[in-house]
């Protein structure tokens, strides 16, 4: 086939009354390819390649699954599970193949970057996370902590994200980055802010005590204007793209390890806005230290009510106690921290336990009914008793008795 060129050069020369044989002649090519391009202009359009077989052919439909089921755009993520299962190729073709997959995004109007000065401030916000089993959607609450200057980010899945377990995210937030930062932004949750008074925040007591004991300022972004905390948004965002997206596990420790393995990779990584390792910049933040033995640990407890056979509830999960501590009917604290299942009584520690993290699951404890009566027992032994004894015998006597012994004669009376 003749390049578009020459064919150009043919028609042009035959239109200037050149013969065929003069045109061949010229441009050094055989009369019967002259004739055929005079008589087929079209001739000049090649004809399409077939496609040839790519490296990415035999995973194709696993990828159209991650994008349009689990919602997976990152193309990282995609390339880092086709390894795996035996992909080979590069990680362009794969962005070329998921691109027109990708739902199209709205634009928003550009917001000034805010920075922070390093060990200033970190931000924290609550996200939900979806999950099938079963057949059934479920959801998990994601806790996303980031400080403002090194850019490190931390991620934990919770059931629940009422006051109590802010709390414990945050400490555990604190304790993986290392120290306290002078100031916590958030948004105007309930478990943070109640109200405002007068443009005068009334803060939830408790999370006011914890805040003012660990020395850290707490503030809330204006209404309406997440952009304040955009760093934390971005990282709850981008848990969700590159993280949760088609993510397997079994139960919530299994997922609560993935996600630290994930943080892990995430700060050892170059950041697109500074340039730079977030664990790198870790060190300049020199953040204050953590607060140590009860200042600490109290802010991790929560008040529970023993059940009268013996249970305590926590996080959906029923765990028997041992029944010579005799704690039925009682108010206890519990404490999680670190997987662990702690049961305070009076100030001084009486039972401890590997948390489950299965929901609607009864532990009971093989000592819980030791020492403990049985129901009929204990209502035999509190049972109020009576006692019956015999009347007492009267004797008889005839009236004219009574009458002398009052003084008085039958005679007298009826004189009367």
């Amino acid at each position: 086939m003749l390049r578009s060129q020459t064919v150009n050069t043919i028609h042009d020369l035959h239109q200037q009354g050149k013969t065929v044989q003069e045109i061949a002649q010229k441009l050094e090519i055989s009369r019967t390819t002259v004739r055929k391009y005079l008589a087929h202009p079209e001739a000049v359009i090649p004809k399409p390649r077939p496609p040839r077989p790519s490296k990415l052919d035999p995973f194709k439909e696993q990828i159209t699954r991650w994008v349009m089921e689990d919602h997976c755009i990152n193309c990282e993520v995609i390339y880092a599970r086709l390894q795996p299962m035996g992909y080979t190729g590069g990680i362009s073709i794969l962005k070329e193949f998921v691109h027109p997959l990708r739902p199209v995004v709205a634009g928003h109007a550009p917001v000034q970057r805010y920075e922070t000065e390093p060990g200033h401030q970190v931000q924290f916000d609550w996200g939900e996370f979806t999950y099938e089993q079963e057949g059934i959607i479920h959801k998990f609450y994601g806790f996303t902590a980031v400080l403002g200057y090194s850019r490190m980010r931390f991620v934990t899945f919770v059931k629940r994200c009422d006051t109590p377990t802010l709390i414990r995210c945050l400490m555990e937030a604190f304790e993986y980055f290392g120290g306290l930062t002078r100031s916590a932004l958030t948004d105007r949750m309930k478990s943070v802010l109640l109200e405002m008074q007068e443009n005068k925040p009334r803060w939830n007591p408790r999370f006011a005590d914890f805040m003012v004991s660990i020395g850290v300022t707490a503030r809330v972004c204006k209404p309406y204007t997440p952009q304040t905390k955009g760093k934390v948004e971005r990282t709850v965002s981008y848990v969700k793209q590159s993280f949760w997206a088609g993510v397997t596990f079994t139960d919530l420790d299994d997922l609560n390890r993935q996600a630290h393995r994930w943080c892990e990779r995430i700060n050892s990584r170059v950041h697109r806005t500074t340039h730079a390792r977030p664990v790198d910049r870790l060190e300049v933040e020199k953040l204050q230290p953590l607060p140590q033995a009860f200042a600490w640990e109290r802010f991790a407890t929560e008040e529970r009510k023993v059940t009268w056979d013996g249970y305590v509830s926590y996080d959906g999960v029923l765990y028997g106690l041992p029944g010579t501590l005799h704690l039925a009917g009682t108010t206890v604290q519990v404490r999680e921290r670190k997987g662990v299942l702690t049961v305070w009584s009076q100030g001084q520690e009486v039972f401890a336990i590997e948390k489950r993290p299965r929901s609607q699951e009864s532990v009971p404890h093989p000592e819980q009914w030791t020492g403990i009566p049985s129901a009929s027992a204990i209502r035999r032994a509190g049972a109020p008793l009576g006692h019956q004894q015999q009347a007492p015998q009267v004797q008889s006597r005839a009236l004219a008795e009574y009458d002398q012994y009052c003084g008085v004669s039958a005679g007298a009376e009826v004189g009367a």
